[in-house]
């Protein structure tokens, strides 16, 4: 499998090549150049099939000759080592849940096999590598996790100030080593887009091998195609295929529940269950991508008013507008309506959402509401424990922290505080 920047502008990569780069030369996004379709031998018997060997061969089409077989196998097998449960809310709703990994939340399964595969891929570099990446709440703590104490690794994590919630916070500050921490008095966007500068600065790569971690790595956003599989092993009724609810923000996670249904993964429909940051919910009406400052809300990982993963999701589509919306459409869900469905499906039903899963599943509810005969799940894609503030003020339920977390919580925060400026990156990456 060959890979090709959404720019256009870079030479074709092999997988290697563009786990080690993150984001191409260009500042465009990687992306495959085929699409594999899997046999319908393994959708047709999914039921009897291993996790373990579902995700070996949903990956290895897109790994190529890049990692020998037995090594990916390993890889995969230590990154889906956790429950992924299909649970049954309703008689037409159920909840993916993807927050049973080591830091609560779905990016765990990306991050944990972006990790193995640079490790892999690294592990003759004699330069010290430097994993840099901007995070909205999920992603810092699960790359730090990941690459806490690997020898040969730094890692530079760019969060937004005060718009991270204090689990987050303190999963992505605390480790120290090589975890550094950049708290950033700006938003989301504007730690992504100094990020980006940071790679296409020559001045830079020239000093510092640098690589990335968030989900414009193919190694982080690949990966997520495998809980959509798992799912649909776990679906019920295998005549009428799901329609799928996935909050949203970068769009990292929905562009691969997309792929995996172009690559032949039952799916009757999916929703982009967005916040106040509607820039994707508004090109679906206009057909004009429009970005925007971003917003601050209580599903604060979506708070996103670029999302870089768009692109490939138009080129899922070969920027063809009637099939994309077809297949994708789009709600806006406020804080007060996520609010109010995370108290009604408590005391309905005693399942308790987090935010982002709130703006999930009043988004499906809404879409079946509409189109009847049909069923669906929404991710949920944090545990509550990582929101109290909200889900309290929903439920008048106050959550117990896990041992683990009351643990991290009496742990120091450690930051450097910096401007939203680039220059204040680069003096930071070029000084360590």
């Amino acid at each position: 499998m060959k890979y090709f920047s959404t720019n256009k502008q870079s030479p074709i990569a092999d997988f290697k090549e563009a786990t080690i780069l993150g984001q191409a030369p260009d500042k465009g996004l990687y992306f495959p150049e085929t699409i594999p379709q899997f046999e319908k031998k393994l959708i047709d018997e999914i039921e009897n099939v291993s996790n373990e060997d579902i995700a070996f061969r949903v990956i290895r089409p897109y790994v190529g000759n890049t990692i020998p077989e037995d090594k990916l196998f390993e890889m995969v097998s230590v990154t889906i080592n956790f429950p992924i449960p299909l649970v049954k809310i309703t008689d037409n709703i159920s909840s993916l849940e993807l927050f049973h990994g080591p830091t609560l939340a779905f990016k765990d399964v990306g991050a944990k096999f972006m990790s193995r595969c640079l490790g892999y891929f690294l592990k003759d570099e004699k330069r010290k590598v430097t994993i840099l990446v901007a995070t909205s709440g999920d992603t810092g703590g699960a790359v730090a996790h990941g690459f806490y104490d690997v020898e040969g690794v730094e890692v530079v994590i760019l969060y937004p100030s005060g718009k991270v919630s204090p689990v987050q916070e303190k999963q992505l500050t605390s480790l120290g080593k090589n975890i550094h921490a950049l708290e950033v008095q700006g938003t989301f966007d504007d730690c992504q887009y100094i990020v980006k500068q940071a790679f296409a600065d020559r001045q830079v790569s020239d000093k510092v091998f640098l690589s990335s971690a968030n989900s414009i790595n193919i190694a982080r956003w690949l990966p997520q195609q495998f809980y959509y599989f798992f799912a649909y092993k776990q679906w019920k009724d295998k005549s009428t295929p799901p329609v799928i609810s996935v909050p949203s923000g970068n769009f990292g996670n929905i562009c691969a529940g997309i792929l995996a249904k172009k690559s032949g993964l039952p799916v009757k429909h999916f929703i982009a269950a967005c916040n106040a940051n509607d820039v994707v919910t508004d090109f679906l009406k206009t057909q004009v991508l429009t970005p925007k400052k971003a917003v601050a809300t209580i599903s604060n990982a979506m708070d996103v008013g670029n999302p870089s993963n768009f692109v490939r999701i138009l080129e899922i589509f070969n920027h063809h507008f009637p099939e994309l919306q077809s297949t994708l459409s789009a709600v806006s869900v406020s804080d007060k309506e996520t609010t109010e469905i995370i108290q009604a499906v408590y005391h309905q039903s005693q399942y308790l959402l987090d935010p982002h899963g709130g703006v999930g599943y009043f988004a499906l509810q809404q879409y079946l509401s509409q189109n009847e005969n049909l069923k669906g799940m929404f991710l949920e894609t944090a545990h509550p424990v990582k929101f109290p503030e909200a889900v309290t003020n929903a439920t008048g339920k106050s959550i117990k922290l896990p041992k683990q977390l009351k643990q991290l919580m009496q742990k120091e925060k450690v930051t450097t505080i910096i401007k939203p400026e680039y220059n204040a990156l680069k003096d930071f990456l070029l000084k360590g």
